[in-house]
């Protein structure tokens, strides 16, 4: 947490870059705001300062309707939070005890329902439940902010099944209503842009600037799957399965505002927090560029010319597994070839959309249609049988099946669940790149070598950053 001194100047020069890292609350109206909020900046003796909005609202305060402070950047990983910790809410960020209860939960982490109390109190004073039921109203002031979805089609996104139920923690987070909300904003609004059986919602998805998003976007642009996915010069989107809901995204990027504006298109609102968040990592919206860039900084002994590195997500750890078996000993371009001929296999495509196989799914395939080795093809069977079985809860049990190797797997970890400290050694690229550095250094011996080691924990920043150099 910064001292009083410094959330002080930060918040009189509303600097964006610490957007995020603390909350200031106003005694004199029981409001807390973000650091940049545009209202007129009280007294320093009417103010106290919160490192988060959860803090905040646990206080008695209530969020400002200007600044939003419930679309501040997130609180990343790199804050000191332990492992446990940090997967635990995240996992509950995407809804984890809506579906299941604490000690699923805490079974799921390998820890007990109690020891996993007490590491939430301890690091944020307040019980996992009471995190979720904030964050569920936190998503619930999203949607009435920014959709036209009903109230009631809101308090189901949210994961409340009781209309009291909702009102009721509504209130008591807010200090306010969901009706007087909407009547406050003014946006008081029928229907809930359905299409058949698929709904639309608006959000926005802030980040901490600087972001890279020509990087990002040339990154996806490579890779991409016509009809999985589309892009454009402002704007990434893609399909997705059953487990978030079944439908698509378009997210567009307003770097004016440091945020994107995505548009969902889901079958299942019950899923919206699941697929919230999984854009969120996808597009690598939580991450402290300053930060990371330092690091790469560090690691190849010389700035930056470019700066807001961000790391581009796969849409989960299995279609991030398929690619890495597909772009086993391959060029990016034939990996993505095989790719599109086994999305093109899935019957579940429709209307010119294509979605990425479900594991127990792809199990029934004729993969002799794919050119490639037969032993690659039966990897991708026992790995999908695998996953329909199991599921990824550690990637590395994934080593003992056939043909799946330390790259396949730091692969998966890296873009399907963004680990920020994959170095992938033993890529091709990465090696290419190791080599065109040495032979610069060959022409200037002032020229610093790389050492991926300093760049921990952010290595995955400096794999991409290597990509990049090619």
């Amino acid at each position: 947490m910064m001292t009083p001194a410094q959330c002080q100047q930060a918040r009189l020069a509303r600097d964006r870059r610490y957007d995020g890292l603390f909350f200031t609350a106003v005694k004199t109206t029981g409001i807390y705001c973000r650091s940049i909020c545009p209202a007129p900046a009280p007294l320093e003796k009417n103010v106290e300062y919160f490192p988060s909005a959860v803090a905040a609202a646990q206080a008695g305060y209530r969020p400002c309707l200007r600044c939003r402070p419930d679309s501040a950047p997130g609180s990343p990983a790199w804050q000191g939070k332990s492992t446990t910790f940090v997967r635990a809410q995240r996992l509950i960020d995407e809804g984890a005890l809506i579906e299941n209860d604490l000690a699923q939960l805490a079974e799921r982490l390998g820890v007990t329902d109690r020891y996993l109390r007490q590491l939430f109190n301890e690091e944020m004073g307040l019980s996992p439940k009471a995190y979720s039921l904030y964050q569920q109203c936190l998503l619930a002031k999203k949607l009435l902010h920014e959709s036209q979805l009903p109230i009631t089609d809101i308090a189901l996104a949210s994961g409340f099944n009781s209309i009291r139920r909702f009102n009721d923690c509504f209130q008591k987070h807010f200090s306010l209503t969901p009706s007087q909300v909407r009547k406050q904003l003014n946006e008081v609004q029928k229907g809930g842009g359905k299409e058949d059986h698929i709904q639309t919602v608006t959000v926005s998805l802030s980040y901490r600037p600087p972001y890279d998003w020509r990087s990002v976007q040339d990154f996806f642009a490579s890779r991409l799957i016509e009809g999985l996915e589309w892009l454009d010069e402002n704007s990434y989107g893609r399909t997705f399965g059953k487990e978030y809901g079944q439908g698509w995204f378009t997210a567009v990027h307003e770097p004016d505002k440091s945020r994107f504006s995505v548009e969902l298109n889901l079958a299942d609102l019950q899923c919206l927090p699941r697929a919230i968040a999984n854009i969120r990592r996808c597009l690598d919206l939580d991450a402290d560029s300053g930060v990371i860039d330092r690091a790469i900084e560090q690691a190849m002994g010389q700035p930056l010319v470019q700066t807001g590195l961000r790391l581009p997500g796969t849409w989960s750890p299995f279609e991030a597994g398929i690619r890495a078996i597909l772009g086993q000993q391959v060029s990016v371009k034939a990996a993505r070839n095989l790719v599109e001929k086994l999305i093109l296999m899935n019957p579940d495509n429709h209307c010119g959309r294509l979605f990425f196989p479900e594991p127990q799914a792809l199990c029934g395939y004729d993969l002799n249609q794919l050119g490639m080795p037969e032993r690659r093809r039966e990897t991708l069977r026992v790995f999908a049988r695998y996953v329909s079985e199991q599921g990824i809860e550690d990637p590395n049990d994934l080593l003992a099946l056939p043909g799946i190797g330390p790259w396949t797997v730091d692969y998966l970890k890296m873009r399907g669940m963004s680990d920020p400290n994959i170095f992938l050694v033993g890529d091709l690229g990465v090696k290419k790149a190791l080599q065109k550095r040495e032979e610069q250094r060959l022409e200037c011996p002032d020229m610093p070598p790389c050492q991926p080691e300093l760049a921990a924990p952010w290595q995955s920043y400096l794999t991409l950053y290597l990509w990049k150099t090619l």
